[in-house]
């Protein structure tokens, strides 16, 4: 019996060790396990609907019954041109090719003290993000939704992050829904002051980001800075929806030491939901190249000039 019993753990060890090489040989290198048995869900809406007119729950992110499939670990897109699609990711996800496209897909991240965004294309060439949802599964400090550059992003939701986008050169935001961002009492990337909350906030010595026709309402938000800080040239902010922060958008000059140019801010409708009823705050070195249109959303009533300082 002893000897029968022998040859059976042997024969169970020997289809465990075929049945994990055979998952490895499978698998592309620097890919973590899929899960494609269940179709996920998307994570449960939070917040309020986008208003009348505005990109909201029902217009962005993963499509009602779009099949999903759960990745899990850390994902690196490396191949040129990859379309990536009904993903559900696990895990932070890093792009380093040149036209990767992610569309129908769900970032979560992971349990992290480090400062990461749920999908990094600062290092990647012409992303594009369409119709996808950020929203981590562990919130924290030290989490973003999205870290951009050279990026296209269409109609996508970002919740319960920090910021929604940290945006460099030629990243474009459009048909987004940006909402109900993490507050934080305490924050290693501020000294341990609360988090610096900013729906979009765009970098010094960047060019070229477009905010277009968005949903970005910080009201919800605990103390949020802005709907929209910038300190990059030739940004655009048009036809959005905007609400929330200390001022609603936020254009300073003070990190470039040196005034900034081609800022375009039209179009765009406000909420009164700033700390100060300040609806652009501009500082003293600089001046908007466009400002037409800029009206409150509740009366139509054009908005004051911008406060300025620094």
């Amino acid at each position: 019996m002893a000897k029968t019993w022998s040859y059976v753990i042997a024969a169970v060890a020997a289809l465990v060790l075929a049945l994990v090489v055979a998952q490895q040989l499978g698998e592309p290198a620097g890919r973590a396990s899929q899960s494609p048995s269940a179709p996920a869900s998307p994570p449960p809406e939070t917040g309020r609907p986008g208003p009348p007119g505005f990109p909201g729950a029902a217009s962005t992110g993963v499509p009602p019954g779009t099949a999903l499939t759960v990745v899990t670990g850390d994902q690196t897109f490396a191949k040129d041109g990859e379309v990536v699609e009904g993903k559900v990711f696990h895990g932070f996800v890093v792009v380093t090719a040149r036209g990767v496209t992610f569309r129908n897909c769900v970032f979560r991240g992971a349990a992290t003290s480090d400062v990461r965004p749920l999908l990094d294309t600062e290092h990647g060439k012409d992303t594009v993000v369409e119709g996808s949802e950020f929203y981590p599964a562990h919130p924290s400090p030290s989490i973003d939704g999205i870290w951009a550059a050279s990026t296209k992003i269409y109609r996508s939701e970002f919740r319960g992050t920090v910021d929604g986008v940290k945006a460099h050169t030629a990243t474009l935001v459009q048909d987004s829904y940006i909402h109900d961002l993490s507050w934080f009492a305490h924050d290693p990337d501020q000294g341990g002051e609360p988090t610096h909350n900013d729906g979009v906030q765009a970098f010094a010595d960047q060019s070229g980001v477009t905010l277009r026709h968005n949903t970005i309402d910080l009201s919800t938000t605990r103390d949020p800075n802005a709907a929209v800080q910038s300190s990059a040239d030739d940004l655009r902010v048009e036809d959005n929806y905007l609400d929330g922060g200390a001022c609603i958008v936020n254009i300073d000059h003070t990190p470039l030491e040196r005034p900034l140019t081609g800022q375009r801010v039209t179009g765009n409708r406000f909420g009164r939901n700033s700390a100060h009823d300040c609806p652009i705050l501009l500082s003293t070195r600089s001046e908007l190249a466009a400002d037409a249109g800029n009206v409150w959303h509740d009366t139509g009533e054009p908005i004051p000039s911008p406060d300025q300082h620094d």
